[in-house]
């Protein structure tokens, strides 16, 4: 009974943390060009072999 007392506040600090990362990525366009990175795996730049 006792280790639930330990594994509820690290699993909320870990929801919350994966919450902010979550904002975060949101907040800084992550994705907003869902469709141009399709694309850009496909060209060749640089013109050499891989």
């Amino acid at each position: 009974m006792v280790s639930f007392l330990y594994l509820i506040p690290i699993s909320v600090l870990l929801g919350a943390g994966g919450l902010c990362a979550f904002i975060w990525s949101l907040r800084s366009g992550q994705y907003q060009d869902l469709e141009g990175a399709r694309y850009r795996i496909l060209g060749d730049e640089d013109g050499t072999p891989l």
